[in-house]
């Protein structure tokens, strides 16, 4: 069985920051991408960010500038610093993993990001 626990959500003020991070536990191996997806109420899911096993990194315009993204390959974790939060960027965030060899998808359960006044 699979897990990624995520942890970091909560309300902020704009221009504020909060960083995000997710843990895969259980029997995952081969981790090839991680990344945070971000669902606000009447929109798709989104890609946020992503890296890959080497280092390379994906950003959505948005974020670029302000979010940074980085992994432990060593612990299978995640994580996600948002700076200069604005109200666009309140939503659902998720963690996503992607091995390889079997390729497979894992999603965290989400964790709240409100940035508000």
């Amino acid at each position: 069985q699979v897990q990624l626990v995520e942890s970091g959500g909560g309300l902020v003020q704009p221009g504020g920051s909060l960083r995000l991070s997710c843990a895969a536990s259980g029997s995952i191996f081969n981790i090839y991408i991680m990344g945070w997806y971000r669902q606000a109420p009447g929109n798709e899911r989104e890609l946020v960010a992503r890296i890959f096993s080497d280092g390379t990194t994906n950003y959505a315009n948005s974020v670029k500038g302000r979010f940074t993204i980085s992994r432990d390959n060593a612990k299978n974790t995640v994580t996600l610093q948002m700076n200069n939060l604005n109200p666009e960027d309140t939503a659902v965030y998720y963690c996503n993993v992607i091995t390889a060899s079997p390729s497979l998808r894992y999603w965290g359960q989400g964790t709240q990001v409100t940035v508000s006044s």
